[in-house]
C-alpha cells in the first residue's frame, strides 16, 4: 500500500520468555479509523506503544509518513505528530488541564511566562471540538469523561496527525461511550487518523474503516469493517466459533439466601467508599451490580467476602445472622467468591495447578486422612476439574503461573463452583480474557444460577450484566441509585444513574 501514514513491518518484541509481538506487520490510511481489535494479551497495546516510543522493537522497522523512522521515547512520537491515550490516563490529579497539557513539553520559566497564551489556545481548541474542558480546572476535580477528553485535547494540542487511543471507552457511560465514538468520527472526517485499541466487536462495527485482527502478538488478518461481522471478527480473535448470545432461561427466583442491610466500608484511604448498601440476592436469580469502575464496586466486594472491616446493620446467608467474625469464614456457611484480581486473591502462583483446585480443602478428607495429603486421590480430582471445565493444561502438577489468563481464570470458577454454593459472589469474572474463555465462563455461572445458587454479579461490562443478571442495580459513588431489568431499551437511563444522574423509574 503506497499510500499510508504508518507501516509497520515484521515487529517483534518480547519481554523475558514472553514474546509479545512476532512479526507484526500493519499498516494504516490517512484519515481512516483502524482499529486493533483483539482479547487482552494479544498484543495490541505492546504494538501501540513501540509506535508511541514507550517500548523499542526487538527488531523490524516504522515507516512514518513514507519515511523510516526510529521512535525512542514519547517526546519523539510527540515531536513526529503522534498522540496517544491510554487506558489509564497518564495525568497528575493535582494540576489544572492547561499544566498537564504542556508538562514536559517546555522549560518551567516559558510555561509560567506564556500560560495566558498557552490557556487561550486549549480553550479555542476544546470549543472547536466541542470537548467542553475548562484550562483551569483541576484536574482531580473532573469527571473520568472529562479527564479523558483532556487527553484527547493534549493530543490536539500538540497537534497530533495520529491518535492512537487504548481501550477508551472501558470507564465511560454509554452516554460518554456513544459520545466519544461520534466524536472520533468528526476527527477522522477532518482529516486525523486513528487508530483505536479495543476488544468491543461492537464498537469495531460503529466505528471503524479497517480492522486488524491480533492473536497471540500476530496479526491474524485486515479486512474492511463493511465487509465483515461479528460472528466473523470473534472467529478470527479466538480461533474457532463463539458462540454469540447466552441462552438464558427464564425462570422464578426461590427464597431469600443473602440479604445486607445499610453496609458502610471505607477505601484504603479511610475514605467512605460503600455508603448505607442494602441489597437481596434470591435463589435462582442473578442480582447485577453496574457501575463505572471506582463506585465502590472493590470495597463491596472486599467486605462481602470477609476480607476488609465494614459496618453494617445486618447480613444473613441462608437464614443465618452473621458477625463481621463470620465473615472471615464464609466458604464455610456455603458461601463461593470468584474475585477480581484472580493473581492477587484467587490463586497462589508458585503452586500447582492441583494444589491451588485444594487450596481451601486440603485439609478436609478425601484429600487428607489422618494428617496425610492423598495425592493419588488430588491429582484424579484434579484432573477431572481439568476435563470438566476444559481447562488447558499439560499436567495438573503444573505451575499455575504457566497457564494463560484464561485458563487460571477458568481454575477459579473450577474451584468455586465444585463446592456447590448457596450464594456465589462473583467480580469482574471475565477481565483480561479470551472470549472464548469469556463464553465459557459466563456459561457456569448461568448453569450455577439455574442449579438454585443465588449469585451477585459485579462488572463494569455493561454488557455482561446485561447478559447474566436477571434483576441490576446501578451502583454510583458507594450508593445503590436504583433497580431496574436487563432490557436493553433502558440502557439510557442506567447510563444517567452510572453517572449519578438520576434515581432509577419504575
Amino acid at each position: 500500500m503506497k499510500d499510508c501514514i504508518v507501516r509497520m513491518e515484521n515487529i517483534v518484541k518480547s519481554f523475558g520468555s514472553v514474546r509479545a509481538s512476532r512479526g507484526v506487520n500493519l499498516e494504516v490510511c490517512p484519515g481512516e479509523i483502524h482499529c486493533l481489535l483483539g482479547e487482552n494479551g494479544a498484543g495490541k497495546t505492546v504494538l501501540m506503544s513501540i509506535l508511541y516510543g514507550l517500548y523499542q522493537p526487538d527488531s523490524g522497522d516504522i515507516y512514518y509518513k513514507n519515511k523510516k523512522i526510529t521512535i525512542g521515547s514519547p517526546k519523539d512520537a510527540i515531536n513526529l505528530r503522534i498522540g496517544m491515550v491510554h487506558q489509564h490516563f497518564m495525568l497528575v490529579p493535582t494540576l489544572t488541564v492547561a499544566e498537564n497539557i504542556v508538562l514536559g513539553q517546555y522549560p518551567a520559566w516559558k510555561v509560567l511566562s506564556d500560560m495566558p497564551a498557552i490557556q487561550e489556545k486549549i480553550y479555542q481548541l476544546s470549543k472547536e471540538f466541542d470537548l467542553n474542558v475548562h484550562p483551569e480546572a483541576l484536574v482531580q476535580d473532573l469527571s473520568v469523561g472529562e479527564q479523558q477528553r483532556v487527553e484527547i485535547l493534549k493530543a490536539l494540542y500538540h497537534g497530533a496527525d495520529l491518535l492512537v487511543l487504548d481501550e477508551p471507552t472501558a470507564v465511560l457511560t454509554p452516554q460518554e461511550s456513544e459520545h466519544l465514538l461520534s466524536f472520533l468520527r468528526e476527527l477522522a472526517d477532518k482529516g486525523l487518523t486513528i487508530l483505536f485499541i479495543t476488544h468491543k466487536l461492537e464498537e469495531v462495527m460503529q466505528v471503524s474503516d479497517r480492522v486488524t485482527i491480533l492473536r497471540d502478538g500476530k496479526a491474524i488478518a485486515t479486512v474492511n469493517t463493511s465487509e465483515t461481522n461479528p460472528r466473523e471478527l470473534a472467529r478470527m480473535m479466538v480461533g474457532r466459533d463463539v458462540l454469540m448470545e447466552l441462552m438464558k432461561k427464564e425462570g422464578e427466583s426461590g427464597e431469600v439466601i443473602f440479604s445486607v442491610r445499610n453496609l458502610n466500608v471505607k477505601d484504603e484511604k479511610g475514605l467512605p467508599a460503600v455508603k448505607n448498601l442494602s441489597l437481596e440476592v434470591r435463589e435462582r436469580e442473578v442480582v447485577g451490580i453496574a457501575g463505572v469502575s471506582g463506585n465502590g464496586q472493590t470495597e463491596l466486594a472486599l467486605a462481602l467476602a470477609g476480607l476488609v472491616e465494614s459496618q453494617f446493620d445486618e447480613i444473613i446467608l441462608n437464614k443465618h445472622s452473621l458477625t463481621q467474625k463470620d465473615l472471615s469464614r464464609l466458604n464455610h456457611l456455603g458461601m463461593a467468591h470468584i474475585p477480581e484480581d484472580r493473581q492477587k486473591m484467587g490463586l497462589i502462583l508458585p503452586f500447582s495447578v492441583s494444589e491451588n483446585f485444594i487450596a481451601e480443602t486440603y485439609r478436609n478428607e478425601p484429600f487428607s486422612k489422618k494428617g496425610f495429603l492423598q495425592f493419588r486421590t488430588i491429582k484424579d480430582y484434579s484432573n477431572m476439574l481439568v476435563k470438566k471445565f476444559s481447562i488447558r493444561v499439560g499436567d495438573v502438577d503444573e505451575a499455575i503461573a504457566n497457564l494463560s489468563g484464561g485458563n487460571q481464570q477458568k481454575v477459579v470458577v473450577a474451584r468455586e463452583l465444585d463446592r456447590r454454593p448457596k450464594f456465589l459472589l462473583v467480580n469482574q469474572p471475565t477481565r483480561g480474557i479470551d472470549i472464548g474463555a469469556t463464553e465459557f465462563v459466563r456459561q457456569q455461572i448461568l448453569a450455577e444460577r439455574d442449579a438454585g445458587s443465588a449469585i451477585l454479579l459485579i462488572s463494569t461490562d455493561l454488557e455482561e450484566i446485561f447478559a447474566l443478571s436477571d434483576r441490576i442495580l446501578v451502583m454510583y459513588e458507594g450508593r445503590i441509585m436504583g433497580e431496574v431489568p436487563p432490557d436493553h431499551n433502558r440502557v439510557e437511563e442506567i447510563g444517567l444513574m452510572m453517572a449519578g444522574k438520576t434515581e432509577a423509574t419504575a
